[in-house]
């Protein structure tokens, strides 16, 4: 009888590492030891990416293509100001939100399309966005509160998000709604603020060719007290129209009534188009900061983007259009 006798060193066949897991490994170390080669700042870099690789399913299609057409009279604004200088009520009421939307959870997240449409469905952001084809925009943005920043964010068309969601013809408007989770936003507990956010749009306004989808910013997945991972960017309106962070779009036949527009609707109303010459209640809307320079400068029409979309308001001369 042939007797095995086993050295100390040696282990079960069955208990060896796998030759995929191995060479995986190996390709691993290797990768590993090439980015500790690199400089600091590249280093630094490449583990962002790899994190975002990680949180996001979709980190893989950025940077987009940028489109030349949409371009800009001033710098884009530092990412780390506009990162750290954001209106997000429902984590809190400062400008200083970023920590605390990191509690925000992501992944998974689901859309749902409902109202007056062909069929209602639900779809996660990951296979939405992979519908879409991505590309990268430059835009103004004004705050009601009078300063204004410039953005590159990374998204897709609005009217994209309608031949996907197939809305009949009867239907005017598109409210929008974002997420409601007290678990993770203090804000969301404050019982004086109507939650969930909600925001709408005509028709025409979301099938024109600014309003702007966006899952990104800077070339990479938008930070979460940016909106992520899905927001609204319409730079012809006062920033608090563009909802951060949205779950739900109905189609209806109803104008919606925003969050801010319920609070106080002498303030802060449906339309919301940029005018310098209508004053806010409490302050006037004739200049504007740019974040970062502390320059000042006149405010523009429209934002400057009549050449889009004044048509749309033509025949609304009854309406109050301004914020």
């Amino acid at each position: 009888m042939n007797v095995i006798r086993r050295r100390g060193w040696e282990i079960p066949e069955r208990l060896a590492t796998p030759e995929h897991y191995f060479f995986n490994r190996r390709a691993f170390i290797a990768g590993g030891a090439s980015t500790l080669a690199l400089a600091p700042g590249l280093a630094s870099a490449q583990r962002v990416a790899d994190l975002a690789k990680l949180s996001d399913p979709t980190a893989d299609l950025y940077p987009a293509k940028r489109n030349a057409k949409y371009t800009l009279d001033r710098p884009i604004t530092d990412e780390k100001i506009n990162t750290h200088y954001n209106n997000f009520y429902e984590f809190n009421s400062s400008k200083d939100v970023a920590e605390q939307a990191q509690a925000l959870r992501i992944r998974p997240w689901t859309i749902k399309i409902d109202g007056m449409v062909e069929k209602p469905q639900e779809v996660g952001i990951d296979d939405l966005i992979r519908k879409m084809t991505l590309e990268e925009r430059t835009y103004r943005h004004r705050c009601v509160e009078a300063w204004s920043m410039a953005i590159a964010w990374t998204g897709f068309p609005f009217a994209k998000l309608l031949d996907f969601a197939r809305p009949l013809g009867s239907a005017k408007y598109v409210r929008m709604e974002t997420f409601m989770d007290k678990s993770v936003a203090p804000g969301q507990r404050q019982p004086w603020y109507p939650w969930p956010y909600i925001e709408g749009l005509t028709m025409a306004e979301a099938a024109n060719e600014l309003t702007f989808l966006a899952t990104g910013a800077y070339g990479h997945p938008i930070a979460k007290q940016m909106g992520a991972p899905l927001r609204l960017a319409v730079p012809w309106k006062y920033g608090f129209k563009s909802i951060k962070s949205v779950v739900r779009f109905t189609f209806t036949d109803k104008r919606p009534k925003g969050l801010w527009e319920a609070l106080q609707s002498s303030e802060y109303g449906f339309w919301a188009n940029v005018n310098p010459k209508v004053p806010h209640p409490r302050w006037s809307q004739a200049t504007e900061e740019l974040i970062g320079t502390g320059e000042r400068r006149p405010t523009l029409l429209f934002n400057g983007y009549g050449e889009y979309v004044a048509d749309i308001y033509k025949n609304l001369q009854n309406e109050r259009l301004w914020a």
